[in-house]
């Protein structure tokens, strides 16, 4: 991680919208809950971990919306913390126990992730609440998936980087790593569905047509289920990922709070809705750009990629995937703009500008319906 910056960047730069609580006064509540006493922490992370020497600073990382995640240095060495946020919280939200889980499972794989060293996973600690402890992976992160600062030729391979791990995750024997029991059995889709209607109500001011559209076309059209279980990530996108700092080869992959066992083009589906939302207007899509200029696959040649790489064929109904995609994106930022209204959001300023996504990906996931 570099520039002490992390996750959730895609609307960073949506307009202002209004919420129920003072936002200043809000942020100054959260910021508060969010301090970590260094002496504490130093003393009780020494216990845990081996060889872990003096904390001498400690620095949350500028923005992020769901888990806050800090840079600590110590005399000799750098590691991250990623902690559940303070307050009350939606039931499975925040599950860093899962997060430090699969890391953890994934050691030997060919999906390259951080080393993680030590769970607390109960309040009994120095900062309340559930954290897990890893490893810093010095690093490019890129936040313009036009990704404006390497060449073409770079740009391609960090394109083909992200296939061929996102495939590589989907191909790991959940057996042999122990992940047998990460997910439920059953219906991917008819449980996501369920399980993300429901969050979305709880978390919704008022009720939207265009969602509840979304929400009928979904629960109408669930496909049958095909028997394919993997690991899936969850949040497979470019800004979650640590690439080397000379080579277009991804050397970590982050942020596995929703990550289970379930279909694999759930994680297809979701990356692939990057080249349809617009790069205008704060976005941060890949829509309008001229991607052979640029070298970036079409999405058309992304899932070629993936398929041949899996060895897989033609995707049927590949409309139903993105149109999933597209609306649990939506309720997860309900939820968001949600925890912020109640003053727990890691990074209230940044929900506000969140809710004013919501509507647009229901409407492109309306279009895709009519298609």
């Amino acid at each position: 991680m570099t520039n002490c910056q992390q996750y959730h960047k895609i609307f960073a730069t949506l307009a202002e919208v209004s919420l129920v609580l003072n936002p200043i006064e809000s942020h100054v509540d959260v910021m508060k809950s969010m301090e970590i006493d260094k002496i504490e922490l130093s003393s009780y992370l020494k216990i845990h971990i081996d060889d872990f020497d003096d904390l001498i600073n400690i620095e949350k990382f500028g923005t992020g919306q769901s888990n806050p995640t800090y840079k600590l240095e110590t005399l000799t060495s750098t590691f991250v913390l990623r902690a559940k946020p303070p307050g009350e919280l939606l039931k499975s939200a925040h599950a860093v126990d899962r997060e430090y889980r699969v890391i953890k499972a994934l050691k030997n794989t060919a999906v390259a992730v951080p080393k993680v060293f030590f769970l607390a996973d109960n309040n009994d600690n120095p900062l309340g609440r559930m954290f897990y402890i890893m490893e810093y992976l010095p690093g490019r992160i890129f936040w313009d998936p036009s990704v404006p600062e390497v060449d073409k030729a770079t740009r391609t391979g960090l394109y083909n980087s992200m296939c061929q791990i996102l495939a590589d995750l989907h191909s790991v024997n959940i057996d042999k790593v122990g992940l047998s029991n990460f997910g439920k059995p059953g219906n991917y889709f008819a449980r996501q569905t369920d399980r993300w209607v429901k969050q979305y109500r709880i978390s919704r001011l008022i009720e939207e047509p265009v969602m509840e559209n979304v929400i009928a076309f979904l629960e109408g059209s669930l496909p049958p289920d095909d028997g394919q279980v993997s690991l899936v990530h969850g949040d497979y996108r470019l800004d979650n990922m640590i690439f080397d700092q000379n080579k277009p080869k991804i050397i970590g992959l982050l942020d596995w709070e929703l990550s289970t066992l379930g279909h694999p083009l759930a994680d297809l589906a979701y990356q692939c809705m990057q080249w349809r939302l617009p790069y205008s207007s704060g976005m941060r899509g890949l829509n309008g750009l001229n991607r052979i200029e640029l070298g970036i696959p079409t999405e058309e040649t992304y899932v070629e990629k993936y398929c041949q790489i899996r060895g897989i064929s033609k995707i049927d109904n590949w409309n139903f995937y993105l149109v999933f995609s597209f609306f649990r994106l939506a309720a997860i930022l309900e939820g968001v703009v949600m925890r912020a209204r109640e003053g727990n959001a890691s990074n209230p300023e940044r929900a506000k500008k969140m809710a004013a996504a919501i509507p647009i990906l229901a409407n492109m996931a309306e279009q895709l319906i009519k298609d």
